[in-house]
């Protein structure tokens, strides 16, 4: 059967439609909770007051506790004068729509919660407990982890911040044990003429380790970097502007280094959960008495077999008359410049999200922001926290999609 030509009368008319573009909705006033922090060791606070200034001078309304920001060294006062209301009953705190934390939510703040309230913390994946996730889940929460957030560039702004801050301040850390003071060895980190420079292993070549790296070669130690990935050590030369010594991670090459050094700093992430080890206790008892390891990668399990978890107020332990310091959360140590960096991120997420007209809005339209939620709406959105807790997950994309 042939098969007739479609038939185009002269006298339709065609008109192209017009185009439909999401428009952004008129923006909304947030109330934003700052909370004092009671877990050991987190002195940082994640809104300093001149990012509560702007925030308040672009008509949101910031409440914080009282003290909170004492362990950054910002008193009530310097607050009070950038505009944030001050409460001294932490369940006030709670009343708020979002609460913006410096330490992960432990489960005193599970009772405090709000249904439906937005939570923007750290997460820290390996000490996360499942009847904290339920609670929240059960309250409806929403809730940003600093560590899985992303900015424009695909990066992760805080994490990022948080290692420069980390990797500098281990080369201050391992001078301060080397002297006398600390009943070190009595060396200084550095070129002086006529002596040999002090000598530094760095293993990982990280973030961390990169500025661990770029330190000590500013104080004039010799600098060997070890690392697995070829990648991150091309990126490290690059970055830094000179010839290092670089090698992967090969246990003899390792133990030879090891037993020579003066500083050895553990760098390695922990990508996929905890740290893998690489030095043994073996190679820890073949090193020299009054070497000093900073094990910047306790936080994820440590990579030195002999590491343990010491706090700022005890910070180090000597095994094999090796000084060990094992502080997990450095940065906390240097709060007022991580309470900055970590400011720096959240003051303008805080803005976008209140001329977005919300949260929900700033999430359809800022694709990066998602990789950072963990829960939205009390639905398990992070698949590696689903696997571990066996919770259901819940694709945050259809989600959100679901509700347009």
């Amino acid at each position: 059967m042939a098969t007739s030509k479609p038939f185009i009368s002269s006298s339709i008319s065609y008109e192209t439609l017009e185009e439909k573009l999401d428009v952004r909705p008129k923006g909304e006033s947030l109330l934003i909770g700052i909370p004092k922090e009671t877990s050991l060791n987190e002195n940082r606070i994640a809104l300093t007051p001149e990012a509560v200034g702007v925030l308040v001078a672009n008509g949101h309304g910031v409440m914080i506790e009282t003290n909170a920001g004492k362990g950054s060294n910002y008193t009530d006062k310097d607050y009070a004068e950038a505009g944030a209301k001050i409460v001294y009953d932490n369940k006030e705190i709670f009343n708020c729509s979002i609460l913006v934390k410096s330490a992960p939510v432990d489960e005193a703040d599970c009772e405090l919660l709000k249904p439906n309230t937005t939570i923007i913390s750290p997460i820290h994946m390996a000490i996360m407990k499942k009847d904290i996730l339920e609670k929240m889940m059960e309250k409806r929460v929403t809730a940003i982890s600093f560590e899985n957030l992303k900015d424009d560039s695909g990066h992760n702004p805080i994490v990022r911040s948080m290692s420069e801050i980390a990797g500098s301040a281990v080369m201050l850390i391992a001078g301060q044990y080397l002297s006398n003071a600390n009943n070190g060895k009595g060396v200084l980190v550095g070129g002086i003429s006529g002596i040999p420079p002090t000598k530094v292993i760095i293993i990982g070549a990280g973030i961390v380790g990169e500025y661990a790296a770029r330190t000590a070669l500013a104080m004039g130690a010799s600098v060997k970097v070890f690392d697995n990935s070829i990648y991150r050590l091309k990126r490290l030369q690059n970055n830094i502007g000179v010839r290092m010594w670089t090698s992967v991670i090969e246990p003899k090459i390792l133990a030879k280094q090891l037993k020579t050094c003066d500083v050895a700093i553990g760098a390695l992430s922990g990508a996929a959960g905890r740290t893998p080890v690489v030095v043994s206790e073996e190679m820890v008892s073949h090193m020299r008495p009054g070497t000093v390891i900073v094990d910047v990668s306790i936080d994820h399990g440590g990579c030195f077999e002999t590491s343990a978890v010491t706090s700022h107020e005890k910070p180090i332990f000597a095994k094999y008359d090796v000084i060990h310091y094992c502080v997990p959360n450095i940065p906390s140590g240097f709060a007022r410049t991580a309470s900055q960096a970590i400011s720096n991120v959240l003051m303008p997420l805080l803005l976008e999200t209140g001329e977005d007209g919300g949260m929900d809005n700033m999430v359809w339209h800022k694709m990066n922001v998602r990789s950072g939620i963990y829960l939205f709406k009390g639905s398990l959105t992070n698949f590696y926290l689903s696997e571990r807790f066996d919770l259901k997950y819940t694709d945050l994309n259809l989600l959100i999609a679901s509700r347009r």
